[in-house]
């Protein structure tokens, strides 16, 4: 069993759980932290699965019989998205709308892993004029192509699918990923320099905390959009900063504006979500970002050995 911070999610055991995207960070830990939690999983990769491929969406969701579908697969290359926005809005939101509606028909209800992408990265100010953290209420309106492809997937799940969860992340992070920590600790370790902007914030969030919130909301059963992201918040250099430091790499790490960068699709300034609304509503408070960094680390150096 895989240890994490938060606690094991509410709900009976031994429930048939289909994930979607089984090979990918979030995927592979979803797939561990239901299996630990008692259920009966199905984890589908991409190359069981084309979720652009309706009749096999329907096929897999008639043939395994779930009752929730952890839909986890996704177009994530941002610029790749903005290069070709037919494909991002093919998997990401067809690909969403496929599932849904084999899980109105089968009587499953889905968990829809969406993005702040879908925000335009402008920080809502609170009472006193402050930058305060994005809610579920907040309007969206996305920078680029893979925020559209994500928002469209929103709007298509709510509209075919009443048994819904929509849970939007950020900054996810899984020691069996590509993701920013795992590219600093690679970069740091071979260059031993390494520039990062300093312009852009958000939460970052582990996959193995992330799996724990949503099979939580999964199991609670009450339905609607949710913000869940690792606590705490902090800026990409930041970031890189504790990284090094907790992982004990000597970095000589400098600043730099994400215009610097020259990217084909401009990223969202302010990627902050609130908490809020999940805590009220009584879910599990997820750990703080530095904790679940030091898990990942762990377990990111437990994989080098064995490898």
């Amino acid at each position: 069993m895989h240890p994490t911070a938060a606690a094991s999610s509410a709900g009976r055991a031994d429930v048939r759980v289909l994930v979607t995207g089984a090979g990918g960070q979030l995927g592979l830990d979803l797939v561990d932290h239901c299996r630990d939690a008692g259920d009966e999983v199905i984890g589908l990769a991409h190359a069981d699965l084309d979720v652009a491929h309706e009749p096999q969406v329907w096929a897999a969701v008639r043939d395994h019989r779930p009752e929730i579908v952890m839909h986890a697969a996704a177009w994530t290359d941002v610029d790749g998205c903005e290069h070709d926005p037919d494909r991002a809005h093919r998997v990401n939101a067809l690909g969403s709308w496929w599932v849904a509606r084999a899980c109105e028909a089968a009587g499953a209800s889905m968990v829809l892993v969406s993005t702040d992408y879908v925000f335009d990265g402008s920080a809502p100010l609170d009472a006193s004029g402050q930058p305060r953290a994005m809610t579920e209420f907040d309007p969206i309106d996305p920078l680029n192509a893979y925020g559209r492809s994500k928002a469209a997937a929103e709007r298509l799940v709510r509209d075919t699918l009443r048994q819904h969860h929509i849970v939007r992340t950020a900054w996810v992070c899984g020691a069996r990923g590509s993701n920013f920590a795992t590219t600093m600790l690679r970069v740091g370790r071979e260059r031993g320099e390494a520039r990062v902007v300093d312009d852009q914030v958000g939460s970052p969030t582990f996959t193995r905390d992330l799996s724990v919130a949503l099979r939580q909301i999964a199991a609670s059963r009450r339905f609607g959009t949710w913000h869940r992201s690792n606590q705490g918040r902090c800026s990409w250099f930041d970031f890189a900063a504790e990284i090094y430091r907790q992982a004990g790499v000597e970095v000589e790490l400098s600043r730099m504006s994400s215009d610097e960068l020259d990217r084909p699709a401009p990223r969202p300034a302010w990627s902050v979500l609130s908490d809020r609304h999940a805590e009220l509503s009584g879910l599990t408070p997820m750990p703080a970002w530095q904790d679940g960094l030091a898990r990942f680390l762990a377990e990111f150096a437990e994989l080098e050995v064995d490898a």
